[in-house]
C-alpha cells in the first residue's frame, strides 16, 4: 500500500505472532501490484487503502485474483472521512469489512482472518439506514426464532466461540449455521445480515 510502509512493517513483526503463525505480511504499491501479488501464493486476507492509487478498483481486482480471500479496506480515521459512497461501493466490490486509519489493526485483522465482517458502528449504523425498514421486515419476516436469535447475536457482533457457548454447539456448527441464515436472507455477508437486523428493529 502506498505510503503505508510503516504500518505493512508493524504488522510484519506483529501479525503472525498474534495469529499463531497462521498469518504472513507482504506489501503493495498499487492496485496493479495487489492484483499481482495475491496470486500466488494465495492470501486469506488483503489489506486495501480505500484513498488513490488503489481504491474500489484494487479491491475488485484483489477480489477477481483471490477470490477465497478476506478484504479489509483501509478508511477514513472515523470511516467517515471517505465518502460513505465509495465505503458502500467497497464493500459491493467484495471488501469483508472497514478498518479506519489509525485504530488498533492487530483484532480487527484476526476477526477477519475468522470469517467476521469487521465495520465501525458509524458505518454500520449508515447501512442501517439505507437498508430500508420495509425490505428488512420482510427478509426477516421469513426466519423462525433460532434463525432470529442467531441473527440477533451476529448482528451485536458475538464472536464464533461466543455464540457456539451460548447455543451449546460447536464452532463449526455456527458456522454452518450462519452459512444457512445468510442463504436464507439472500446476502452475501454478516455485514449485511447485521444491517437489515438493526433496519428491521431486532437489535
Amino acid at each position: 500500500m502506498s505510503g503505508h510502509a510503516p504500518l505493512v512493517r508493524g504488522l510484519e513483526q506483529s501479525l503472525p505472532d498474534a495469529s499463531g503463525g497462521r498469518a504472513v505480511v507482504s506489501g503493495a504499491g498499487d492496485g496493479a501490484d495487489v492484483a499481482a501479488l495475491v496470486r500466488e501464493p494465495a492470501p486469506d486476507l488483503i489489506l486495501v487503502d480505500l484513498m488513490p492509487p488503489a481504491g474500489v478498483p484494487a479491491i475488485a481486482a484483489a477480489r477477481a485474483a483471490a477470490p477465497q480471500a478476506r478484504i479489509l479496506a483501509l478508511a477514513g480515521e472515523t470511516a467517515g472521512g471517505d465518502d460513505p459512497t465509495t465505503v458502500l461501493e467497497a464493500l459491493r466490490a467484495g471488501a469483508s469489512g472497514i478498518l479506519p486509519r489509525g485504530d488498533e489493526a492487530i483484532p480487527p485483522l484476526l476477526a477477519a482472518l475468522e470469517g467476521w465482517a469487521v465495520v465501525p458502528v458509524p458505518l454500520l449504523a449508515s447501512l442501517v439506514a439505507q437498508a430500508g425498514q420495509p425490505v428488512a421486515r420482510a427478509v426477516t419476516a421469513q426466519l423462525d426464532e433460532h434463525d432470529r436469535r442467531l441473527l440477533r447475536l451476529i448482528a451485536s457482533g458475538s464472536s464464533t466461540s461466543d455464540i457456539a457457548g451460548l447455543l451449546h454447539v460447536s464452532d463449526r456448527t455456527v458456522k454452518r449455521l450462519t452459512a444457512a441464515l445468510l442463504r436464507k436472507m439472500h446476502v452475501s455477508s454478516r455485514t449485511e445480515a447485521a444491517a437489515i437486523a438493526g433496519s428491521a428493529g431486532l437489535l
